[in-house]
């Protein structure tokens, strides 16, 4: 089958287009003909070998796409042959065909297409199970969102604002405002050039924000640290600034906030029949238009580089879909 291949962990360079062995689903897991696959940033840190997992080389990155069941394993009762479903797995998306878990599946409304279908689970499980699970988001709480307006970021905002969370959105350029404001976000603050912690203080009437999810890292950790008020709950999502951030302790001590750690595929591996259940929530949303997934752009697979290199220098609003077929 054609596929996109990472030969060595070195980036963007090591990537080829070539032809691969179909893979063959285990027991409890499903076989698609990709439609469409969404690229992420894990996708992107996977290849430069940054990523916590190394799959064995040549690999096939990507790590959720969406298409048709065309095989299902001995196990697997959720699905069957012919359903339009959307899937993740650590990677293996950027190809003609994929295998995952059923229980990192979902069924795709009938009036969402693929290349939407193809961005709902690895983003909006991530915020999803951040703001549900692990942070237990209240309506009126405001919430502050780094990065906000990339793949995961925006999903973060979505949900925030479903749950009746009151979103203040940090993003890294003025053109990426209107996008957060579109998708809920009521305060905006530009970091490349504005104070963060000058710009909380008038929404907050100074006491800080009760959740913050911060997916950049580096120095503009430390500055969210000192924006919590009490109980608050801090989560650091991920590290797109490149640098992972330490934080002085007496912080949290002293505001009795929290520092709540969020990652979703590792909570989907062990804990299959809830993340399930989530999937097929979030994917109703999708189809009730609660929920609306924002597609920077869609290209062919062939052009794979291209959106890779355009999530590495983080010029994506949402996320860039490869159509495959």
């Amino acid at each position: 089958m054609r596929a996109v291949l990472c030969d060595r962990f070195e980036g963007i360079r090591a990537l080829r287009l070539g032809e691969t062995a179909e893979p063959l689903p285990a027991e409890d897991e499903i076989l698609i003909d990709v439609h469409a696959a969404s690229v992420s940033y894990m996708d992107y840190l996977m290849i430069c070998g940054g990523y916590q997992m190394r799959p064995p080389l040549p690999y096939v990155p990507g790590t959720d796409a969406a298409g048709v069941v065309v095989a299902v394993g001995d196990k697997v009762v959720r699905f069957r042959i012919g359903d339009r479903v959307a899937c993740a797995n650590w990677f293996g998306g950027y190809a003609q065909r994929m295998v995952a878990k059923a229980s990192k599946s979902a069924r795709i409304p009938a009036n969402v297409d693929f290349i939407p279908g193809s961005t709902v689970l690895h983003a909006y499980m991530t915020a999803w199970y951040a703001f549900v699970d692990r942070a237990r988001l209240r309506a009126g709480e405001t919430v502050l969102i780094t990065g906000a307006a990339g793949g995961v970021g925006l999903a973060c905002v979505e949900v925030a604002r479903l749950l009746g969370g009151r979103v203040i959105a940090a993003v890294g350029s003025a053109a990426k405002a209107p996008i957060v404001r579109e998708y809920g976000a009521e305060e905006v603050i530009d970091y490349s050039h504005e104070d963060v912690r000058e710009r909380i203080i008038e929404p907050t009437s100074d006491e800080g924000v009760d959740v913050c999810v911060d997916n950049i890292g580096g120095k503009l950790f430390g500055a969210l640290a000192r924006l919590m008020r009490w109980n608050g709950r801090l989560i650091p999502m991920g590290f797109a600034g490149g640098e992972i951030p330490t934080l002085p302790m007496n912080l949290p001590l002293l505001k009795n906030y929290s520092i709540v750690g969020v990652f979703a595929g590792s909570w989907t591996t062990k804990f299959p029949d809830e993340a399930a259940d989530a999937a097929d929530k979030l994917m109703s949303l999708v189809g009730e238009g609660k929920l609306r997934p924002h597609i920077d752009r869609v290209v062919p697979l062939e052009r794979a580089a291209e959106a890779l290199s355009a999530v590495a220098e983080r010029s994506v609003q949402g996320r860039i879909v490869l159509q495959v077929s």
